[in-house]
């Protein structure tokens, strides 16, 4: 590892902190242009209530003493106590869902990968017929779709109608409330991946270095694997990071169409309930992960594809 890599690495790691750092700004600034208040109900509370917790959950100091206390608290991953569970850390209550959200993500990741880079390059290698064009649109289709409409889609489909699998996890033991939510999560990044490598194939298929190893009488599916490959899935490691941060932050919707306890339904709960710490913890630790997940893309390209210039 170089210098100018080391360099390079350190100068994504900063810009990483700072754009954290005006997603926590932001977050906090755009609450309190929020309507209301937290204590905001159908049935008022009396103005001596409403004192005694501002200063209970230290809403009575100054705003920008607020900002303070809560961007360093933030910097650490302590995003408070919640409004609406009393007592209960805004880190845990993410957490404890955060768990479903992660499966649910890393499994839409892998199948989309593995699907993705296997339709990309068959279509590749077999460009302008019936497979290939078939997949074109196939693919358009489902980037167009937005996720909500192909989770319920499938579930009319698959649960309602056909009743293969069940409609929520309540009261059923297993991996079947899942397979749904699973596949709807991964049908975009499966699409974005699948065109992003059969055209990146057809790039590499034109390549001297190709016809070259053609012209010594390998086989084609020797030349694909061995030489082809490498290269035309190198860009799919730049878009797998953010791509696995994204499907985790997209499930939010998902999750609420198929009643899983992921963190899309605390989210979601937090906004009917005006739970201003856990609505700000949730948007700052999906922030975060895309932050994170974006960095170790990065990371891993430079490693992967030593030709990248820092300068």
């Amino acid at each position: 590892m170089n210098k100018k890599m080391v360099f390079y690495i350190l100068k994504r790691i900063g810009l990483g902190i700072l754009t954290y750092l005006i997603v926590v700004t932001v977050t906090f600034w755009v609450m309190q242009l929020v309507p209301g208040g937290p204590w905001t109900r159908e049935k008022a509370l009396s103005d001596a209530v409403i004192a005694a917790l501002n200063k209970r959950y230290g809403l009575d100091q100054p705003l920008f003493v607020q900002y303070l206390r809560y961007l360093g608290r933030a910097m650490i991953g302590d995003f408070g106590v919640s409004y609406y569970y009393k007592g209960r850390e805004v880190t845990e209550i993410i957490f404890n869902g955060f768990k479903y959200s992660l499966g649910i993500g890393a499994a839409a990741a892998v199948l989309a990968l593995i699907a993705g880079i296997a339709l990309g390059t068959y279509a590749a290698t077999h460009q302008n017929k019936f497979f290939d064009r078939a997949i074109m649109v196939l693919t358009t289709a489902s980037v167009a779709m937005p996720s909500f409409v192909t989770a319920l889609i499938l579930l009319y489909i698959f649960a309602v109608n056909l009743r293969v699998v069940p409609t929520s996890p309540v009261g059923v033991d297993g991996i079947g409330p899942y397979i749904l939510p699973v596949i709807a999560a991964s049908l975009y990044p499966t699409a974005y991946i699948t065109r992003l490598v059969r055209s990146s194939t057809l790039d590499v298929l034109g390549q001297d270095y190709m016809r070259t190893a053609k012209s010594k009488g390998l086989k084609p599916e020797r030349i694909l694997i061995k030489h082809g490959l490498r290269n035309s899935v190198t860009p799919v490691i730049t878009y797998f990071g953010p791509m696995f941060a994204s499907i985790i932050t997209g499930s939010l919707v998902i999750e609420k169409v198929y009643q899983l306890p992921g963190v899309g339904r605390e989210f979601i709960r937090s906004i009917q309930n005006r739970d201003y710490p856990l609505i700000m913890g949730t948007t700052c630790l999906l922030a975060l992960l895309l932050i994170i997940f974006t960095l170790a893309s990065d990371i891993a390209y430079i490693i992967v594809n030593p030709r990248v210039d820092f300068d």
